[in-house]
Formats: structure tokens, C-alpha cells, sequence
């Protein structure tokens, strides 16, 4: 319903900012890596949001970027992840550090999150598992074309995100494509 804001900062109280939209003022959520990276008060301002509606509130989440607001979407997806806990993840782990906590499998990276225990972020690698794998990471990384086309080509083979992620880290960062893969797949044999 309500996909972007934009307007004038007029509140900044983690986690929630007052944005006015031509003398309407909007109550927004925001994790803290957008929070963070929020103008002075008083400055323009544009947030994508993600609108939900309960039987007692409707809220607005806001995000600095897309790969936020997807990630979001994808996490209150999960039974038993609602909109706070959703917002506690990506305001402890930035998009990238969440994708790559998932391709990896790494639990420990969840459970450092304020509410979350070993068996929600065990259900919640699980839940997310190709959904918010090494793509995602990549993406919110700004992680070159070339890079991202060996990942989709590794992917592709059938090597799994974990492996995947492993044998793009262990390549130069200027390496082709043609090449990237070459070396790529040598060290995955070995």
C-alpha cells in the first residue's frame, strides 16, 4: 500500500523517526543500520517502507535500501518471526553479514541478536536457505558483475551457496569470468 516516503526528518528516536510528507507526519520503524545512516533532523529524506496492518496497530517499517526492506519481507515470512524480530536482526546484522550468516549456516552469528535463541536461528537458517543465500550477500556487498556471474555459474553446477561463497573469496578481486570460474572449480576439486 504504502511502498517509499519522502519528506522532511522531523523525529529521530531510535527506533522510530517522524518523517513529514507535505503535513502529513509519519511514524516510521527503522532498524539501526538505516537509522545510522539518516540525515540531520530537519533534512530531506527518503525511506521504502513496508506497511502492515494487526488487529490492534498498523505500523510502518522503513528502510535505506531495497536489499533491507527484502530481507525484511523475506524474515516476517517465517512463523513466529514478526515485525520487531525481524527489525532486532537486521538492526544486529547488516544485510550482507544476514546472507552471508545464511549461505554459510552459521548459527552463532543469529544467536548474538538480542531475542534470539539456538533454535530460532536454526529455524531461521533453515527457513532461508536459498532465499537470502550468497545472492543477496553479493548484492549488498556491491560485489563486481564478474563476481557475481561466476557465483550464479558455480550456483548453477550445483555447488551449494556455502561452497560457492567460499571459492569466490579465495579469487582475485579482478579476475574475469571465464577465468574466475576456471579457478574457481580447481579449488572446489581439491
Amino acid at each position: 500500500m504504502i511502498g517509499k516516503l519522502t519528506g522532511t526528518l522531523l523525529e529521530k528516536n531510535p527506533p522510530e523517526v517522524l518523517l513529514d510528507c507535505h503535513g502529513v507526519g509519519y511514524e516510521v520503524q527503522v532498524p539501526m543500520s538505516t537509522f545510522y545512516n539518516l540525515p540531520a533532523v530537519g533534512e530531506r529524506v527518503s525511506l521504502l517502507t513496508q506497511f502492515i496492518v494487526r488487529e490492534d496497530a498498523q505500523l510502518l517499517y522503513g528502510f535505506g535500501s531495497a536489499q533491507e526492506r527484502q530481507a525484511f519481507r523475506e524474515l516476517i515470512k517465517i512463523s513466529g518471526v514478526g515485525p520487531r524480530t525481524a527489525l532486532a536482526i537486521l538492526s544486529g546484522l547488516g544485510v550482507g553479514d544476514l546472507a552471508q550468516a545464511v549461505s554459510l549456516q552459521e548459527a552463532g552469528r543469529l544467536v548474538k541478536v538480542p531475542g534470539i535463541g539456538k533454535k530460532t536461528a536454526e529455524r531461521l537458517l533453515l527457513e532461508l536457505k536459498g532465499k537470502l543465500g550468497a545472492d543477496m550477500g553479493a548484492r549488498a556487498h556491491a560485489v563486481s558483475d564478474a563476481q557475481a556471474d561466476i557465483l550464479q555459474a558455480l550456483l548453477a553446477l550445483g555447488y551449494n551457496d556455502k561452497e560457492a561463497a567460499a571459492a569466490l573469496k579465495a579469487l582475485p578481486a579482478d579476475v574475469g569470468v571465464s577465468e574466475g570460474i576456471k579457478l574457481a572449480l580447481k579449488a572446489l576439486a581439491k
